[in-house]
């Protein structure tokens, strides 16, 4: 195969450095974009955060440079007077440091072996930037410990309890094979048999300290059914409450007949009136089948909202969240510090800093400009669901708001995802506003976010002695213009945790 030498003219579209960044921060989470910011803080000297009262835009505040930059990084302008003159007196920055290790030493050198640190040195007390004394206090108030586990909490109350050394074992045992429900998961003989120790333990004292264990807070914790679970915590309450003997009762006998819910053959058994046995199931329903979820509870996740929506006058006002984008601005003092042609390290290094930070600007800027855009027109099509709540969503994929913008559907579902948004509604994620759409028999569309709201408020408003079943929700949908299927009516009550018509059947 003979070698030769071909010129092709083509293009092709590179990602950048900066452009990769542009998109990361897209991308990130507000919670995330605070962690980058700090990051970017602490390795480039060049930024720093900005004060409420500079000037500049949300994100950042590039006034009071001494030079302008053009795309390659080279100085376009000289630099001014007044930062040439503040040359004259600390070079470099490593010129300061050495004269605060001088001086530093010199007191070291005079301090009297007699007398304490405090003396020469005040005490410091780190404070965040912009926050008050109220501010740190309600800091350190709001501080909360990671979540306790059911296995801790029982565990604690173990060590209050007077155990011998043998039914300790028993005892921790035992919580061990509770899981996070509250439910001993099991056996007697298998806890027993998993036992170390020197001398064999019988069934009957396991089960003594497993009846301890299940006086234990919460009540419930340990039962080995749902029998067992709810009539621990009925047994708890005052037998002279109106409903309490009945409940124990059906509970002890005829849970099966309940959970059928066969309200004729409970009421001829039991010889109760209707009354009497509506008393008896409100007690039990007021149970919790799952008593270890009261205690073994995940840590609170927080949601910083991105953008605010208000009605101002009449009009729905969007705005970032000013709370959430940190001010940003380039540090005027190592900026000053640059002097043109010189390549020394000392100022390549403040160079290229310095390029990095108005990168880093100018990226959050486009970020946030990209989020107030997309946002803004999430509003104008959402309009009916602010005013009227989520009967009134509209049908909304990604390529309108693309289309409308003229940005990629790529670049709207970067921005949407993440991020927050705190309307008089509640705060909602912006991928919350976008829903698929069923066309009605007048030729429109119908969110599916409509749809559910309208399914939850036929399903509230339903008789609980008989619940209106898929086929039937989807039959008054169809009277309503919303032609849907038995099997998406389904779907979308899954979706929203409610259970089928048969679950739902209350004594009347």
């Amino acid at each position: 195969m003979k070698q030769s030498l071909q010129l092709r003219l083509g293009q092709q579209l590179t990602m950048t450095p900066q452009l990769q960044q542009a998109i990361r921060l897209l991308q990130l989470s507000t919670i995330d974009l605070q962690a980058e910011i700090q990051e970017a803080l602490d390795s480039n000297p060049l930024l720093e955060l900005g004060d409420a009262g500079d000037s500049g835009d949300m994100t950042g505040d590039m006034t009071g440079e001494p030079e302008h930059w053009n795309e390659s990084g080279d100085v376009t302008e000289s630099v001014p007077q007044s930062v040439t003159e503040s040359l004259d007196v600390v070079q470099t920055a490593n010129d300061v440091d050495r004269a605060v290790d001088l001086q530093d030493a010199q007191m070291l050198d005079e301090l009297p072996v007699d007398s304490n640190w405090e003396d020469v040195y005040d005490t410091f007390t780190p404070t965040t930037h912009g926050m008050t004394a109220d501010d740190h206090q309600r800091m350190f108030e709001n501080q909360s410990e990671g979540a306790e586990s059911l296995r801790d909490h029982l565990v604690w109350q173990m060590r209050l309890t007077p155990f011998s050394a043998a039914d300790l074992a028993v005892a921790e045992a035992i919580i061990d094979s509770i899981d996070e429900d509250g439910y001993l998961i099991g056996s007697l003989e298998e806890i027993r048999d998993g036992l170390d120790l020197d001398y064999e333990v019988g069934l009957d004292e396991v089960e003594m300290v497993l009846h301890r264990i299940q006086n234990f807070d919460p009540v419930g914790v340990g039962a080995r059914d749902l029998r067992e679970c709810l009539l621990l915590q009925l047994q708890a309450l005052d037998k002279d409450q109106p409903g309490v003997v009945n409940a124990i009762q059906i509970v002890k006998e005829h849970l099966d007949l309940l959970g059928d819910r066969d309200a004729n053959r409970l009421l001829r058994i039991m010889k109760l009136s209707l009354e009497e046995l509506q008393c008896a199931v409100g007690v039990i329903r007021a149970m919790n089948p799952r008593p270890g979820g009261a205690v073994a509870l995940s840590a609170p996740e927080y949601v910083i909202p991105d953008v605010i929506v208000k009605k101002v006058q009449g009009k729905w006002k969007v705005e970032l969240n000013s709370d959430a984008a940190p001010r940003l601005k380039i540090n005027s003092h190592y900026a000053g510090l640059i002097r043109r042609a010189d390549n020394s390290a000392d100022n390549t290094y403040l160079r290229n800093h310095l390029q990095e930070a108005r990168w880093f600007i100018k990226s959050l800027m486009s970020r946030n400009e990209t989020l107030l855009r997309v946002a803004t027109a999430i509003v104008e099509h959402q309009r009916g669901f602010l005013e009227h709540g989520e009967e009134a969503m509209k049908a909304l994929v990604l390529h309108d708001i693309s289309e409308e913008l003229e940005l990629h559907e790529s670049t709207v579902s970067r921005v949407t995802t993440k991020k927050y948004m705190h309307t008089p509604r509640g705060v909602f994620e912006l991928k919350y506003f976008f829903s698929s759409y069923v066309t009605t028999t007048a030729g429109d569309s119908c969110s599916s976010t409509a749809i559910r709201a309208v399914i939850k408020k036929l399903i509230g408003a339903e008789n609980p002695g008989k619940p209106l079943s898929d086929s039937k929700i989807a039959e008054i949908l169809e009277d309503q213009g919303v032609n849907v299927a038995r099997r998406t009516v389904a779907k979308y009550r899954e979706a929203m945790s409610i259970p089928p018509s048969s679950e739902r059947k209350r004594f009347v």
